[in-house]
């Protein structure tokens, strides 16, 4: 059984002053190494429950566990070191140097100064920002997407197991926002960290997470996998929210792994290989190509299953 790494039970809250709830009766778990996107339209609470497992805002009643452990029971401070948290442009200190900003929970932590320097260059070089020309740089330096770069690593620095990220890419232009999110998915794919992501954008949410909370009104209409929810919708509202976009755009954001059935050794053999981390319109392609009837689904060298024509079939016709 996998390891929870958080878990709402019954959460709600209600701001002072409000006669409705902002997040309502909300319960569900969350394992270890997930990447969980929040999906939702302004005022459905996604970024208010984010803000709730960072203890931003305390509970107005309900419980939230950090691997088992009540987060009101943690001391505050020691529990947000244990967790990165990103917002939108980096949200850094604009006095402070690129290398500075990353360096500030190792200080707090009291690192001594050879660990923190071999751990800024570490997570430099995840980021792609190189070294020697960004670290005595300041905020108002750099580009939007350079300034998301420096936000997400100061959020490893730590080496947390959880990071909360609000909308990160928001204010940021297509072309590089799109960069950031497969870097973000490559460096969670490779570290293993625990990601909970709101995004008011469709296709962002699908295309990241393996699974996806969907909020309306405070509440959760749906928390499921992204092949789950394209099928299998729970409600109307979950629905209309899907279905803006053409099919293309859905066979865009869902895995060749969305729907994998056994191979036999005969057709691991004779079939077409597809990466694993290819989406269903990668397929598609592959399939026009090489006219065949399923595809095989690899990681390296260990086959995970077969893809077959009929699932896309499928697809194209909802």
């Amino acid at each position: 059984m996998s390891e929870i790494a958080i878990e709402l039970k019954n959460v709600y809250k209600r701001f002072k002053g409000n006669d409705y709830d902002s997040v309502s009766d909300v319960s569900l778990k969350i394992e270890r190494g997930n990447f969980v996107t929040i999906l939702g339209t302004s005022g459905s609470g996604k970024t208010t429950l984010l803000k709730m497992v960072n203890r931003i805002y305390e509970l107005t009643s309900g419980e939230i566990l950090y691997f088992g452990e009540d987060i009101t029971r943690l001391p505050v401070n020691d529990y947000r070191r244990q967790i990165g948290y990103v917002i939108q442009q980096g949200g850094l200190f604009p006095h402070k140097t690129v290398e500075e900003n990353i360096a500030v929970i190792p200080r707090l932590l009291k690192w001594d100064k050879e660990k923190t320097g071999r751990r800024i260059k570490e997570l430099m070089g995840l980021v792609r920002l190189e070294y020697d020309t960004y670290r005595n740089r300041y905020p108002r330096s750099l580009s939007g997407g350079e300034q998301q770069r420096v936000g997400i690593a100061r959020a490893l620095a730590a080496d947390p197991s959880v990071m909360l990220m609000d909308e990160p890419f928001g204010a940021i232009d297509a072309i590089t926002r799109g960069v950031l999110q497969q870097e973000v998915k490559n460096l969670q794919h490779k570290l293993g960290n625990t990601i909970l992501f709101v995004t008011h954008d469709v296709f962002e949410a699908f295309l990241l997470g393996q699974k996806i909370i969907v909020m309306d009104r405070g509440r959760v209409q749906q928390f499921d996998t992204p092949y789950n929810i394209m099928l299998h919708p729970a409600n109307e509202f979950v629905k209309r929210l899907i279905t803006t976009g053409d099919v293309y755009d859905k066979l865009r954001v869902l895995s060749v792994e969305s729907h994998l059935e056994e191979a036999s050794e005969e057709e691991i053999q004779k079939g077409v290989r597809i990466d694993s981390s290819k989406y269903l319109n990668d397929a598609l392609t592959m399939f026009v190509k090489e006219e065949c009837s399923y595809l095989i689904v690899a990681e390296g060298n260990r086959v995970k299953g077969k893809l077959p024509i009929e699932y896309l079939k499928q697809m194209m016709k909802e």
